[in-house]
């Protein structure tokens, strides 16, 4: 199997789902394409219903991740966020226990890492704003499906992307999986003159991880197998 790098260990399949986080800090160095083009052509094995493989890819690098990150960020710091809305929810209208538990606790330990308060609103937002640079990753890679396609098939895109970020992981290399991008639809589909019946779906972020920067050390926490599995005999 290919790797980045000529001293990358390939990993197991164990090896790789236990070292995958999302990065929230990228060193510059390049990926060659060859290995972003490896690390599709692993993830197009993912399996989808009747094999209608839904997912299209755009990989952004130079001029056009940098064009992109800063339109993006120029929304996010538009003073009225109400005018940006996603074609989908990604997340639930109304949070309830646990997962509003879950969800802020995540939050918390990364501003915690960084040092940021809950009255520090503008270091809070200029973190969060990091995700339209693609913490600074050397790839951003956008999503899109046919409008035609049901839920199932969204299904089938999670399995998708999670390829990417294991096969990420089996060349060396590091991941974020961003919604962030959803409610500037518009903006990524201008930027990247995108057919009408193509949907964002979502973005990710890919490259090496900047060992040394205190987010990178987060570890989100897994609920045990007991929590949410139920044996029927």
């Amino acid at each position: 199997m290919p790797t980045s790098s000529p001293d990358a260990v390939p990993l197991s399949a164990e090896e790789a789902l236990l070292s995958r986080r999302s990065v929230r800090a990228f060193l510059p160095e390049p990926v060659p394409r060859e290995t972003i083009e490896a690390i599709l052509r692993l993830a197009a094995r993912a399996p989808s219903g009747n094999n209608a493989q839904p997912w299209q890819v755009y990989v952004l690098t130079g001029e056009t991740l940098a064009r992109v990150g800063k339109a993006l960020g120029a929304a996010h710091d538009d003073p009225d966020p109400a005018r940006y809305q996603g074609e989908y929810d990604y997340y639930p209208r109304k949070w309830i226990s646990p997962f509003l538990d879950r969800r802020r606790k995540v939050g918390w330990d990364l501003y915690g890492l960084l040092g940021l308060t809950r009255e520090d609103k503008a270091g809070m937002h200029a973190q969060h704003g990091r995700n339209y640079r693609f913490f600074d990753a050397p790839v951003g890679l956008l999503f899109t499906i046919n409008r035609i396609m049901s839920q199932g098939s969204w299904l089938d895109y999670g399995m998708f992307l999670q390829s990417i970020m294991l096969a990420a992981r089996a060349h060396g290399l590091d991941t974020c999986p961003q919604a962030a991008f959803v409610p500037y639809h518009d903006i990524i589909r201008r930027e990247l003159a995108l057919p009408p019946e193509e949907m964002f779906v979502c973005g990710m972020a890919l490259g090496r991880a900047e060992e040394s920067a205190i987010e990178n050390t987060l570890r989100s926490e897994r609920e045990p197998v007991e929590a949410f599995t139920h044996f029927l005999d």
